[in-house]
């Protein structure tokens, strides 16, 4: 019994509460209704606005990730090429001194120009 009228206060205050939030709802149609409705549909271009921009901006980000990730991997062949020409170089000029005599200012300017390369 006692629950039924805690149920029963329950929904009286709540269709009060309802009740008096239409009304206040109308009263604020009433005043301001245009004025409401003119913001709504500015505050709504506005959103859509943002919404295309950040659309956009997303497509801009992608296409220059794409971008950038292909242009390293691009670099990252052209060095590796260089480096092994670079490698083929010194072992063709090593293959064509003579075993007995090493030229050490010719093979240490080879090894600086290999870590000039490198370090490029």
């Amino acid at each position: 019994m006692k629950e039924q009228l805690k149920e029963e206060i329950k929904e009286n205050s709540n269709s009060k509460v309802n009740n008096t939030t239409s009304k206040i709802d109308a009263i604020k149609e009433l005043i301001f209704g245009e004025n409401i409705q003119a913001y709504n549909s500015e505050f709504e271009a506005v959103k859509a606005d943002i919404l295309a921009k950040k659309e956009e901006l997303q497509e801009l980000i992608s296409t220059v990730e794409s971008e950038l990730l292909n242009n390293i991997d691009t670099l990252s062949t052209d060095i590796n090429i260089r480096i092994t020409n670079l490698e083929n170089s010194i072992n063709n000029k090593l293959e064509s001194m003579d075993d007995k005599k090493v030229d050490r200012k010719l093979l240490s300017e080879l090894f600086i120009k290999l870590g000039e390369n490198i370090s490029k």
